[in-house]
């Protein structure tokens, strides 16, 4: 029923900055600054990905220069004194690195990255070579789709299915993203899994109803379901 949805594969970077694990705190520094990246890759051999290193790895340098932290303080952040500690890559670094397949799909990424609290993820293949990078920004692409991509979509995607056409005459109107569904139908219990479907359509903001029932004696105007 739906159309193939957006991959990672179709909006992620190809070309990446990386760092091998041998790299230096100073050279991880100013690719950073240079790529005006937040966070590296670290590859072994012919570009398998075996961690990453942001800048939160890096701070802890700064954090504890000054700092003569207490036992608890030791016990409790023993992997952060580490890292103020280090100097290449290998020491810094996340691992093993949180990564998605090219495969995968945008809520997919979103999905992840929302629950690792990461702004970018590396994208492997099955060997775990690296192929990409995908951040947040590459997932909100979708929504630069075109008002009349969007709508007619809904309508091949939505309507067409739930609402035959010998059933209902109804309008679907998209402006910024945000879609409205005018007109009349035979089912208003529908109404909830119509909203479910066209929230699902990639670049889709919100969806509004003006609905009313064919065979009601007095038709009303369905506000948006709750869902």
């Amino acid at each position: 029923m739906h159309s193939t949805p957006h991959t990672v594969s179709d909006v992620m970077t190809h070309t990446v900055m990386a760092i091998g694990h041998k790299a230096t705190f100073g050279e991880i520094v100013r690719l950073m600054q240079d790529g005006k990246v937040s966070a590296l890759p670290v590859l072994e051999g012919e570009g398998r990905v075996v961690g990453v290193v942001s800048e939160a790895d890096l701070l802890h340098k700064e954090e504890f220069r000054d700092s003569d932290p207490d036992r608890h303080t030791q016990l409790r952040r023993l992997s952060d004194l580490a890292k103020a500690g280090a100097v290449t890559a290998e020491e810094l670094m996340t691992s093993p690195a949180l990564t998605i397949h090219p495969g995968a799909t945008l809520a997919q990424a979103a999905r992840t990255m929302a629950h690792a609290k990461v702004k970018r993820l590396p994208v492997v293949d099955g060997l775990g070579m690296l192929e990409g990078i995908v951040s947040r920004a590459d997932l909100l692409k979708v929504f630069l789709r075109g008002d009349d991509e969007i709508a007619e979509e809904v309508r091949r995607e939505v309507v067409a299915h739930l609402f035959p056409l010998s059933d209902t005459t109804l309008e679907v109107q998209v402006h910024d993203g945000r879609v409205t569904l005018a007109g009349r139908v035979r089912d208003t219990s529908l109404i909830p899994v119509a909203a479910r479907l066209i929230r699902a359509v990639e670049g889709v903001v919100d969806v509004d109803f003006d609905l009313e029932r064919i065979t009601g004696a007095t038709p009303a105007a369905t506000p948006p379901p709750s869902l």
